[in-house]
């Protein structure tokens, strides 16, 4: 098991050496960051990449370039978005622009989670207008619902092929005290006269199971959502912006430490050399503390599992046409998109795991399964769905992927506080696909054009402070949202 420190043979693997591993200084302006927190060189290979993209381990030049405008690191959903949004901003065509992955491109999160393109309306939004009004919770809901037609119309303006599908996707409640709460929920937020709530239906009783074919559903809400294969839109976007002649890519070239230069801008070293770039963008999500310690309490590495079901060669699929949010009578979560194959892409299960902390807390290697959950999703469409009883249906792929989860369940997103020209887009707690795309779109306007959080579009919560970074810094992990329940006054607002 591995914690946020990345072993020594992943260091050497890396091509790292001993001045690469330094211990992280305060977080104070003027010091160096060394980073201590790494992927591992060896991820579990995933559905989505069976066929690896020709630029997943591109670089644009043997050497790094000597100086750029702005560094960006990590090459996923997040790296990627920030870089398409600045170089499609046109008052940007003389800036440069350097991502540097650790890995390949997209080898992290977003290449490793299920597809699912869900605005979440019945998890955390009730507890962000409990912690900080209502108002606060709305712009939450109404920025995940808005990325559903945004990255359709990305999709279509580019011409990406991705699987993009618009659909509905289907909230599934089988305890019959949970089904209640939902519709309370529910009740809630149509008495707010929240206009979202407008796309929304709710089934109790028969018509919940009739509706979602998922045995023994007491309640059901269903609403707008969208599919997608994650990886080929990422490297489909990285194809465009190679082509604009401003980007540098430079894979497998770990940012192992950023110094001040006393000149101006940043020093960015690496196994392959430094950098000079006047600003640094940080965007790999649950590595993100490697380099900015001050964050270590706030987005911790957490590990979840997910898989993909299909039916024998030949056989067809029973038809399912939702994404799903399937809640089992002990409260197991999971989630669930159909493809157009007819394979099920599902994953979750997080409650098997919790109680074993080493397995998936804290836990950067995604090389290895989550030993409480790997058997879980046997045999799950029969169990779960009419019509699959006799499907022959079976996990034919199964991985892991390493999340960034933050301490009040937030995403950090802006200017990183006392250090001046950094910014960071991380901690998406596994719910990145509603919220990247125009959040790196509102920190790029930052980044480029200097404009303050409060005149962007991003909810007031996504705002990273000194004030979160220390009540996680001075809190418990148990009063946190991570390891607790999500109700204590350590994270309210």
């Amino acid at each position: 098991m591995l914690n946020n420190n990345v072993p020594s043979e992943s260091f050497a693997r890396l091509g790292l050496d001993a001045s690469h591993v330094q211990q992280a200084k305060p977080a104070v302006s003027h010091d160096p960051q060394f980073s201590e927190c790494l992927p591992v060189p060896n991820p579990m290979p995933t559905f989505w990449q069976t066929d690896l993209h020709p630029l997943q381990d591109h670089r644009s030049t043997e050497q790094l370039p000597e100086h750029v405008d702005f560094v960006i690191i990590g090459a996923g959903y997040a790296g990627v978005a920030s870089a398409y949004h600045m170089i499609q901003d046109g008052s940007c065509k003389d800036l440069s622009l350097l991502i540097l992955e650790a890995r390949g491109v997209c080898s992290g999160a977003t290449g490793r989670n299920g597809g699912h393109l869900r605005p979440d309306l019945y998890g955390h939004i009730p507890t962000y207008i409990d912690r900080a009004g209502a108002e606060a919770g709305l712009e939450i809901a109404e920025f995940e619902i808005t990325h559903v037609h945004a990255i359709k119309k990305i999709v279509e303006k580019e011409g990406i092929d991705c699987d993009f599908t618009l659909t509905r996707t289907i909230d599934i409640w089988c305890n019959e005290d949970s089904a209640k709460q939902a519709k309370q929920v529910y009740d809630q937020m149509i008495a707010r006269n929240f206009k979202y709530m407008d796309d929304v239906i709710f089934y109790t009783g028969k018509a919940a199971e009739g509706i979602s074919g998922v045995k023994g559903a007491k309640a059901a809400a269903s609403y707008t959502a969208g599919t997608m294969w994650p990886y080929k839109f990422i490297l489909a976007l990285v194809e465009i912006l190679l082509a604009s002649g401003q980007l540098n890519l430079q894979t497998h070239t770990p940012a192992t430490s950023i110094s001040p230069d006393p000149n101006g801008g940043h020093i960015i070293t690496t196994p392959r050399g430094t950098t000079h770039a006047k600003t640094v963008i940080h965007a790999n999500n649950g590595y993100v503390s490697g380099l900015l310690p001050e964050y270590a309490n706030n987005i911790i590495p957490c590990k979840g599992i997910c898989c993909r079901i299909a039916v024998p060669e030949g056989q067809i699929a029973p038809l399912l046409n939702n994404s799903y949010i399937n809640r089992t009578v002990d409260g197991t979560l999971s989630y669930l998109i159909g493809r157009t194959d007819g394979s099920i892409i599902v994953g979750g299960a997080s409650s098997l795991f919790k109680p074993h902390k080493p397995q998936w807390y804290n836990n950067v290697d995604d090389s290895i399964l989550i030993d409480a959950a790997k058997d879980y999703y046997t045999n799950y469409m029969q169990e779960t769905y009419h019509g699959w009883q006799d499907s022959g249906a079976k996990v034919d792929s199964i991985w892991t992927g390493v999340m960034g989860y933050s301490y009040d369940s937030n995403p950090h997103i802006g200017t990183v506080p006392g250090r001046e020209d950094q910014f960071i887009l991380a901690g998406f707690n596994g719910h990145g696909m509603p919220v990247i795309w125009l959040a790196a779109k509102e920190l790029a306007s930052m980044a480029v054009h200097g404009k303050d959080f409060e005149s962007t579009a991003l909810p007031r919560l996504f705002k990273t402070t000194q004030v979160r970074i220390d009540r996680a810094k001075n809190g418990r992990e148990e009063d946190g949202d991570i390891i607790g329940t999500g109700g204590f006054p350590a994270t309210k607002q």
